[in-house]
């Protein structure tokens, strides 16, 4: 088999860019010549089974893989296919046990789950060891399951249906004689086109590429992307780390990777909260210092002593500040460093120490002498009593604002370009109209050297007019999001047009130093798309959308949510898969749960609950949607909901991960699944998704909310279910904030004369810019949709450099760079595919002289 390392990295290519190394894949397997007689009709046998096997899942071979499994031999064929298999079905969950309490769902789920409840309750409460059954009075037919021991008639309780025990709902021994074989229900053979996307062979540089996407990156990873370049880092070398790595919690990373074999490298660390990612990312901890390490780990003495070092390097202003930021961290990380024991060596980093951990100095020792020698040549340091005290810059900026100095703490920011943008919105309400022009002058200044996604940020804020309620983000390991009431003043129009004028004109600006292009076609459906942004706190997804984008759903079909988890051997976990159904209005219509299995009749339909899922098998709960059957019952918003019963947090689990089918055949169809992401952190509520069906869009949430005890449900958390989601679609549905479609303007506007835009109702217009119509107006021209210059044949795509679609039903020409969110049959052979990510770092800070752009 091939070695693990490269077989982990094939799953990487496979999962995030559907490219097959084929040679991790494929076993050492020696052909004899009895193979080689036998090869034409065993190798024709084996690739018409696993392409079968594929188009079930699926996917198809490209014309480069199938040649590559046609000069296999039938063993080595054999291995591959296996291989192949196993990671797809690894991705979209097809290799879990999805088996629900009701075998037989939808069709065998009772109507009336009061009933069911009862009959539980009898069973559980009046069943007695040699009795008769106390519902049918069959005398012979009760017996106890294995291992929960619950008596159970086989009369009243179908072997055949049920997974588990129909009392207590929890798994018992698969050769229970109570379970008995379910009717076989084979998989369907016919996958719909539309479905299926296209598996390329893994070029030689698969791997670097990757990497070297990653690691460009201008916008955070989330915890997936993290452990993906882990992941591809596993051998690599020096000669892949780029001279720079713009984000500061990637670099941490790739650091620790080689730090052992390269101290020197410490050295790319510079500053000390840089440092501070990089002990995280040693203590196998997040570098994005959201979340304390969940235990210590203790560093080799020679780390610790690097780590000091590089610390008394660093400007010694810069250094107290900079540690004072991330206060609560150095405190925990001096535990493991102990600063105090080196201080006569490195005693800058003593005396930062002391500053953050308020030391008592002791001048009768060696280390306080040494820690108040150093502080007697830093005038930003003062000695008050025994201890080390400062004034950081955040602290003047915020003494600023709160003394009623806004001009002030203007001034302070002109020197941090990212901070001033930051704060640009606090600026706006708080300086007096007549230095609002200072503001303008400042921003303009400023802009150029500030990240893509502060910048969209920023601009989404601006344009964004104050509404009924405000949304928060907090950082955390999980993110937790909350609400308040709305009592801004809206920004002056004059200034609110400025601000946004700097803004977008930074990003055209940069967007001209891109090579020319000779035709971009766009697809109008980007604008549900939301801006990429920081992923740190997503969860790992297939489609890695942003939180608040949203995507078409069809009205007629049928969707079904799956839920599977695998609970750690020593603690039962009970997972629930739960739907509250809203009106217009966001009152409570209805719900689907363990609670009411079936809302109106067949509108909703639970699988069943299961309380247990122990290992390896786990536990399944399916949720059928109708959703014509919904909207007949006044039903418009559906908050697909999972619950951790028994709280306990979903990062305990061994395995576990929720998604959501289109239109499936079978209980569990692989081809159907549309978005799969798994549950991790320390959340016990996640509400993933919301479906509006007035405008037919499934909209990404990706939070949680906070929980404490158990009987964690819908009827518990369903008024703040709705706040939630009521609050996000009137923050990411009311269109002022950044969408991809904009991204995607701003670079055909300053990259190209022609553009082609496929409109909503499938119709293909184009805009044309004329030598005399400036880049500005250009561009506002394209981002609104406004009159377009033509009509346009509907194969315009064959002649784009670049094209941005929501599907790939396209037909490109060779080596165009393509976006696509569901990328189908494109050809990664053929085509350069890029992401939402790679379209916003392009448009990097340019630090050459220009001349700003405004409207």
């Amino acid at each position: 088999m091939p070695d693990q390392p490269r077989h982990d990295h094939a799953a990487v290519l496979l999962r995030r860019r559907r490219l097959v190394d084929a040679t991790a894949l494929t076993p050492p397997v020696r052909r004899s010549a009895w193979q080689w007689l036998r090869r034409p009709l065993t190798i024709q046998a084996g690739l018409s089974a696993l392409q079968a096997d594929l188009i079930e899942r699926g996917f198809l071979l490209s014309v480069g893989l199938y040649r590559y499994c046609t000069g296999l031999s039938a063993p080595a064929l054999a291995g591959f296919g296996h291989s192949l298999l196993d990671l797809l079905d690894a991705e979209s969950g097809y290799d879990a046990s999805q088996v629900p309490l009701f075998r037989g769902f939808p069709e065998s789920v009772p109507g009336n789950t009061e009933t069911l409840y009862i009959n539980r309750t009898f069973a559980r409460l009046l069943q007695e060891p040699e009795q008769p059954c106390v519902m049918c009075g069959d005398a012979k037919s009760v017996h106890a399951v294995s291992p929960c021991a619950h008596l159970i008639c086989r009369t009243c309780w179908d072997g055949t249906d049920f997974s588990a025990c129909p009392v207590c709902q929890r798994r018992i021994n698969p050769n229970d004689p109570f379970l008995k074989p379910s009717p076989h229900e084979e998989q369907p053979a016919h996958v719909r086109s539309d479905r299926l996307q296209l598996l390329t062979l893994a070029p030689h540089d698969a791997v670097r590429s990757t990497v070297d996407a990653l690691l460009v990156r201008r916008s955070p990873l989330s915890a997936g992307d993290r452990a993906d370049l882990k992941v591809l880092l596993a051998g690599a070398d020096l000669s892949w780390l780029p001279d720079e790595i713009p984000v500061r919690e990637t670099r941490a990373l790739v650091l620790a990777q080689f730090l052992d074999d390269h101290p020197h490298l410490i050295d790319r660390a510079g500053t000390a909260t840089d440092v501070l990612r990089l002990v995280y990312a040693l203590m196998d901890a997040d570098p994005g210092l959201r979340t304390a390490p969940a235990r210590r780990k203790s560093l080799p003495r020679a780390t610790r002593r690097a780590v000091l070092a590089r610390l008394d390097r660093l400007p010694a202003d810069a250094l107290v500040e900079d540690m004072l930021r991330h206060e609560r961290a150095w405190k925990r990380v001096a535990e493991n460093l102990h600063p105090f024991e080196f201080a006569t060596r490195y005693p800058l980093a003593a005396l930062a120490f002391a500053v953050v951990r308020r030391t008592e100095l002791d001048s009768g020792s060696a280390a306080g002498r040494a820690v108040l020698g150093e502080a007697a040549r830093r005038p930003f340091v003062r000695l008050e009593g025994r201890r080390l005290t400062t004034n950081t810059f955040a602290a003047r900026v915020e003494g600023a604002f709160a003394d009623g100095r806004p001009g002030h703490a203007l001034d302070l920011l002109r020197d941090r370009p990212g901070e001033l943008v930051r704060r640009l919105m606090q600026l706006a309400r708080e300086l007096p109209a007549d230095q609002h022009g200072a503001l303008v002058d400042a921003l303009t200044t400023a802009v150029s050297d500030v990240s893509p996604v502060v910048i969209t940020a920023a601009l989404g804020q601006v344009r964004t007019p104050p509404g009924d309620l405000r949304l928060f983000f907090p950082r955390g390991g999980t993110t937790r999001i909350w609400t308040t009431v709305d009592e801004r003043e809206p920004l002056p129009a004059e200034l609110a047009a400025a601000l946004s004028g700097v803004l977008v004109g930074e990003m055209l600006r940069r967007a001209t130093d891109l090579p020319r292009l000779r035709r971009v076609f766009l697809d109008e459906e980007l604008a549900r798309l939301a801006a990429p942004g920081s992923e740190r706190s997503g969860s790992s997804t297939l489609l890695r959308m942003t939180r608040g984008s949203a995507v078409p759903i069809p009205q007629d079909e049928l969707l079904r949510l799956f839920l599977h988890w695998v609970e750690p051997r020593d603690r039962r976990v009970d997972l629930n898969l739960s739907v509250a159904v809203f009106g217009e209005e966001w009152d409570f219509v209805g719900l689907c749960d363990y609670s009411r299995l079936r809302f109106d009749q067949d509108a909703l339909v639970h699988s069943g609950n299961l309380m247990s899922a122990p290992g390896p098998a786990g536990s399944t709960e399916f949720v059928d949607l109708d959703l014509r059957a919904v909207r007949r019952v006044g039903g418009r918003y559906l908050l697909p909901v999972v619950f951790s019963y028994n709280n306990v947090p979903f990062d305990q689990l061994e395995r576990g991960f929720v998604g959501v089918m289109r239109q499936p055949n079978g209980l569990f169809d692989p081809a159907a699944v549309e978005e799969r992401f798994d549950l991790a952190g320390p959340a016990t509520i996640l509400l993933p998704f919301g479906l509006d069906l007035q405008t037919k869009e499934l909209r990404w949430y990706d939070v949680n909310l906070g929980a404490a005890g158990y009987r964690n449900n819908i009827a518990r958390y369903g008024g703040h279910l709705a706040l939630m989601a009521a609050t996000l679609e009137e923050v990411h549905g009311s269109g002022d904030r950044v969408s991809l479609w904009e991204i995607c303007c701003w670079h055909a506007a300053a990259r190209t004369d022609e553009v082609v835009v496929r409109c909503a109702d499938g119709s293909v217009v184009g805009y044309l810019r004329d030598p005399s119509e400036d880049l500005v107006t250009f561009a506002r021209r394209l981002t609104a949709h406004l009159e377009p210059d033509r009509p346009w044949d509907t194969d315009a795509a064959i002649q784009a450099d670049l094209a941005a679609v929501l599907t790939a039903d396209i037909t490109p020409r060779r080596g165009a760079q393509i976006y696509a969110l569901h990328p189908h049959l494109l050809d990664p052979a053929a085509h350069l595919l890029i992401d939402a990510p790679h379209l916003l770092t392009t448009l990097t800070p340019d630090t050459r002289a220009h001349t700003p752009l405004h409207t």
